[in-house]
Formats: structure tokens, sequence, C-alpha cells
């Protein structure tokens, strides 16, 4: 959606190579460029090697989308140990605000930039909990919002609006590689609008919050959820 916006993207993945050159040649059919760098969001040499990459290949950056997460599986408060907590804090939370730092150094006008835009991907389990499930993960999105809306402040005088978007149940392999495959099924009846979200309507919120129509948007968390 972006490259069709006349976006050059750049992506980055852990592990999965075939999905990323997927996406890629989505990209490039467009008519846009993009770059796929293999790059964990919990490592901050990864980080730092992904940007320049960018530099290097793609230019000036005028926006981030921080979309890297994980769950860290199933659990009750009283079963979860410090090492899944290490690593779901380091993927969701401490990454995103390493890659908004640098994205800030690039963009911002008080360095020389020419301003841009930040779209962090949180979640709606940031306001529910997700008792029973996973509060160390909605515990991470919660401090995703928490920084959206301090950064956000802090860099509107110098060109970069910064916002979130926040998916209720979406249908991704997010569910299943957490363990429970059937966890869409599950929840989908307790949403008003009775379905889960595409990733495609998440995609929508993310490219207009980059967009010129989102010019006095700033500090947002933009729930897209079905009501849930």
């Amino acid at each position: 959606m972006l490259a069709e916006a006349g976006f050059d993207v750049a992506i980055s993945y852990l592990s999965n190579k075939a999905a990323a050159e997927a996406v890629l040649a989505d990209i490039r059919e467009t008519g846009q460029r993009g770059i796929a760098v293999s790059a964990d969001n919990a490592n901050e040499a990864d980080i730092l090697r992904l940007f320049e990459t960018v530099d290097r290949e793609l230019g000036t950056l005028t926006a981030l989308v921080n979309n890297a997460g994980i769950t860290g599986g199933f659990a009750r408060v009283e079963e979860v140990t410090a090492e899944v907590l290490h690593e779901v804090t380091a993927v969701n939370f401490i990454g995103p605000m390493l890659c908004c730092r640098e994205a800030v150094r690039r963009m911002s006008t008080a360095r020389g930039g020419v301003g841009g835009a930040i779209v962090n991907v949180s979640s709606t389990a940031a306001t529910r909990g997700s008792a029973g499930e996973w509060v160390h993960y909605a515990a991470t999105k919660g401090a995703m919002n928490t920084m959206t809306v301090g950064l956000a402040a802090e860099v509107a005088g110098e060109g970069i609006r910064v916002n979130a978007v926040a998916p209720g149940l979406t249908a991704t392999e997010l569910h299943a590689d957490s363990g429970e495959p059937g966890r869409i099924d599950r929840i989908a009846p307790l949403i008003p609008i009775g379905r889960a979200g595409e990733p495609e309507e998440m995609a929508a919120a993310i490219r207009w919050l980059l967009s010129d129509e989102a010019s006095f948007t700033i500090g947002a968390i933009l729930p897209v959820s079905g009501g849930f």
C-alpha cells in the first residue's frame, strides 16, 4: 500500500526470507524501489545496520513504521519467566524506541532533516490488559503508547508527526505462532462487528497516518479493532 502511495519501501525481517521477497516483488510491481534487510529488532547493532542500509540504498528517510512484535506465548503472570519478559520487551518496546531514535536523528529539522512521520503499531491489548493470556505482551504495548504520546510532543516542532495504530484481533499467523491456532474463532464472537480484522485494514490506517491527510494528527492512538 505504501509503495502504491509513492513510497520507496525498506522492510526488515528476522528469518522468513521467502515472505520478504514476496513483499518486495509486490513493491517493485508498483514501480517503486524496495529493499529487504535481515535484522533482529531486539539487537541494536542490527537496527543500526538496517538504518544505514536505508541511508545508502534509498536515501532520505521520511517515514517509519514500527511493526515488529512478538507475544511471548500464552501464560498467566504467575507463569511468566524473566527470559520471556526480557525477550518481549526487547522486541516490542526497546527495539521500536531505538528505531524511533534513529528515525528522529534523520528526520528532525533541528538536525538538518526534512521532517517525516512515524507510526508505531500498538494493540488494543494495551488497554484491555489481556488477562489470562498475555499480560506481559499487553504491558509492552502500553509502553509503546506512552512512548508515542511523549515522542509526538517532543518532536512535533521539528517536522515529525508521531502516531500509533492499535489493532484489535487480526487474522494473522500471530495466534498460531503463539500456540493457539483457533484463537481467532474463539474471540471473534466477542467483537461488536462480529469478525477479526484483516491485515489490509490495519495497513490502510497506517497509510493514512503517514499521509498529508493526517497533517494535524499528532500523538494519536488509533484503534482499528471492530469495536473491541
